[in-house]
């Protein structure tokens, strides 16, 4: 039997962030940035819950990437789509980082991730005080 684990959000990336990327592919030099926003929205899934962050993507959704709380050190957020959805990325203690691009609601789940990283991680606070 396996642990039980609450989910906070489950889904894939905002749809705004295809909307913006295929008008900008009505240009040349945009092409590029809409086939990444084709593939995010057709493989790139989100699931954060109360234990861990999954990611799964990657070529037909393949590759997955699991990141549990106390291994975090740093987490940034960026804002984009006029605030609407943003990216986030998770650095990991040895280093390695876990990004979370164009998530819907990313100020919301920012706070719910950073709260259980704190709980789980105490040197985390004064590590991103400055």
């Amino acid at each position: 039997m396996g642990i039980r684990e609450e989910v906070y959000f489950e889904g894939s990336p905002h749809i705004g962030d295809l909307i913006v990327n295929i008008l900008i592919g009505l240009t040349v030099v945009g092409i590029p940035l809409t086939v990444g926003a084709i593939v995010r929205a057709l493989w790139l899934r989100f699931r954060i819950t109360d234990r861990r962050v999954s990611v799964t993507g990657g070529w037909m959704g393949r590759v997955r990437s699991d990141v549990i709380y106390s291994e975090v050190a740093k987490i940034v957020k960026v804002p984009r789509g006029i605030g609407l959805w943003g990216d986030m990325v998770l650095t990991m203690k040895d280093g390695s980082r876990l990004e979370l691009r164009a998530i819907p609601k990313f100020r919301e789940i920012y706070n719910y991730i950073e709260e259980r990283v704190i709980a789980k991680n105490p040197t985390y606070v004064a590590a991103n005080k400055k």
